[in-house]
């Protein structure tokens, strides 16, 4: 039998994909800068202007850099 809490969890959203531009490295982590200019601190290992991809205070690795497009829906 499956865990009903595993299956109920599968329902839920985690946190999202972001991706940013490393801005400084800091004895508390990444700065990385997002595509609407806020700032956040992120675990991880990166250079100092290379665009990662960010999930949860994490880096998950390096994004391509291409130009960042947003929709309005």
């Amino acid at each position: 039998m499956a865990n009903p809490l595993k299956a109920l969890q599968t329902l839920f959203a985690g946190p999202p994909l972001q991706v940013g531009d490393v801005s400084a490295i800091t004895a508390a982590g990444v700065s990385i800068t997002l595509p609407d200019d806020a700032q956040i601190i992120a675990r991880g290992a990166a250079t100092v202007g290379q665009r990662v991809f960010v999930r949860g205070g994490l880096i998950e690795g390096e994004a391509p850099d291409l130009p960042i497009v947003e929709f309005d829906i």
